[in-house]
């Protein structure tokens, strides 16, 4: 769906829908109240009745509206005063279902006048858009009948001259991030006999092919034993399909400017190993990769903005399947750094593959490290699915990722990383045990992580609770972080 920014007075503008926001009370901003001179005060009149009460989300549908150039008029409540970004979301959501049902290809949006808390233009105008292009979203790919397409093709905001740039800033940005979150969300929804490792190696590789700033490396099971990746190795050995280290270098910047790194938990699908899942659910197990979509869906955006920056992302990619091959618990491994690992518990695995890729993102020097990871069924406990689980070593990395979630609405909520709860890694047998015991277990993730990010800035995203929605018809990816990392890589990018 194609989405512009124009300035016009809304009664002229020749469009299939013309939408415009109605405050509680039937009371009109500034553009409903022109499209109501116009109409010599149809609107008021209408709204006198009471058929529309004006509260968020609330919709009414009118034809033939004296005066006004649009086929028809849809008129949204916008509840009072200032909009929370919830709100703001809602009313973005009902306009489009309502939009969706009508038989129009094109629709003008008269927002301009609402107000958000703590919105500027350009991050108003940027959430509006983010929120009606992925709620366009539909993953069809396996369904004999396909739903109807929407005739809907075009969408443009009307805009004050003086927010001109600023909306068609943020469209250019939303349809990024917007692509991003559709690609992470596809890749997340595809079953797991589709998307193993070496699928998501030739997603990488045809991204090498269609842009040439984007270097692609593969390492194989060899390469990951050549290099001494021995946890890595463990998490992957039960299954049939192979492991796969996957390195995606993008030059957007200046060839001496060290890159930042996002490193992504890519277990296709997570029986839990020997230490064996439930059942119940397990099909949801196919989403232990979102990690790793959403690196890849966020380098989707860094590559259609083309980004003057430098980017590696790097995904760690396995199986974790219960087989004659697979480790068991008790087993210990050396890592990549050379520590050793007592693995008490198989289903504890992405810390596995995330601990050798940390290390092998050292050697790019980067700025800052940042993984991220359905890692931690407790961050669910603690956080629910609304925001995600934030951990790190550098204050500064940590308040940037933070003004960066609440500026993307993508938030994250920092958690605790004290050497009390080191202790409960402690091992007799090796350096460090994969598992912290039953309490704070998203925090004892975060530590044993934490001793594999000791030479840089590094920050863990737990994204357990916030990946994708569970069970029911809206069950499926939701395609974050993706905003949250891409509004701060946008960022570092001014600074």
């Amino acid at each position: 769906m194609q989405l512009l920014a124009k300035h016009a007075r809304p009664e002229t503008v020749k469009t299939a829908t013309l939408v415009l926001s109605i405050a509680e009370g039937g009371k009109l901003g500034s553009l409903a109240a022109s499209v109501d001179q116009a109409s010599a005060g149809a609107l008021s009149r209408l709204l006198k009745r009471g058929d529309l009460a004006g509260k968020p989300g609330q919709t009414l549908l009118l034809h033939d509206l004296p005066g006004c150039k649009a086929e028809r008029v849809l008129l949204v409540g916008s509840g009072k005063g200032e909009l929370s970004d919830r709100q703001w979301r809602k009313l973005a959501s009902a306009t489009l279902g309502t939009l969706k049902s009508l038989a129009g290809s094109d629709a003008t949006l008269a927002f301009d006048d609402i107000k958000v808390k703590g919105r500027q233009v350009y991050g108003k105008v940027r959430l509006l858009a983010e929120s009606l292009l992925d709620g366009r979203y539909l993953f069809e790919q396996f369904k004999s009948e396909k739903a109807a397409a929407s005739k809907l093709k075009k969408l443009t905001l009307l805009s004050s001259a003086e927010h001109l740039a600023d909306s068609q800033r943020a469209l250019q940005h939303a349809q990024a991030i917007a692509l991003g979150m559709a690609y992470t969300r596809d890749l997340g929804n595809l079953p797991p006999n589709v998307c193993h490792p070496s699928y998501l190696a030739e997603q990488a590789k045809a991204l090498g092919k269609t842009h040439k700033q984007l270097k692609v490396e593969i390492l194989d099971e060899k390469d990951l034993k050549k290099l001494g990746a021995g946890a890595f190795l463990a998490v992957g050995q039960g299954s049939a399909q192979p492991p796969r280290l996957i390195a995606l270098h993008y030059q957007g910047g200046s060839k001496d400017e060290r890159p930042y790194a996002l490193v992504g938990k890519g277990i296709t699908f997570d029986t839990g190993g020997i230490s064996l899942k439930p059942g119940l659910g397990m099909d949801e197990m196919k989403y232990d990769m979102c990690g790793a979509a959403s690196v890849l869906g966020t380098l989707k955006a860094v590559l259609e903005l083309q980004l003057p920056i430098n980017l590696v992302c790097l995904l760690a990619c396995a199986e974790n399947m219960p087989s004659g091959h697979a480790t068991r618990p008790g087993d210990i491994v050396t890592t990549l750094s050379g520590q050793t690992v007592e693995i008490l518990n198989t289903d504890a695995e992405g810390r596995l593959v995330l601990c050798d890729t940390l290390t092998y993102a050292e050697r790019f020097k980067p700025q800052a490290v940042i993984d991220i990871a359905t890692l931690t069924g407790a961050c669910i406990v603690a956080l629910g699915s609304q925001v995600s689980g934030l951990m790190g070593n550098n204050d500064t990395l940590i308040k940037q990722l933070l003004k960066a979630g609440e500026a993307a609405d993508d938030r994250a909520w920092q958690l605790p990383l004290l050497d009390e709860y080191q202790e409960q890694l402690d091992s007799p047998f090796a350096d460090i045990a994969n598992i912290g015991g039953p309490k704070a277990g998203t925090i004892t993730a975060g530590c044993f992580l934490s001793r594999f990010a000791k030479n840089v800035h590094w920050a863990h995203l737990d994204i357990a609770g916030t990946a994708w929605i569970s069970g029911g018809k809206d069950k499926g990816a939701t395609g974050r972080p993706v905003p949250l990392l891409t509004q701060y890589l946008l960022e570092r990018c001014k600074a």
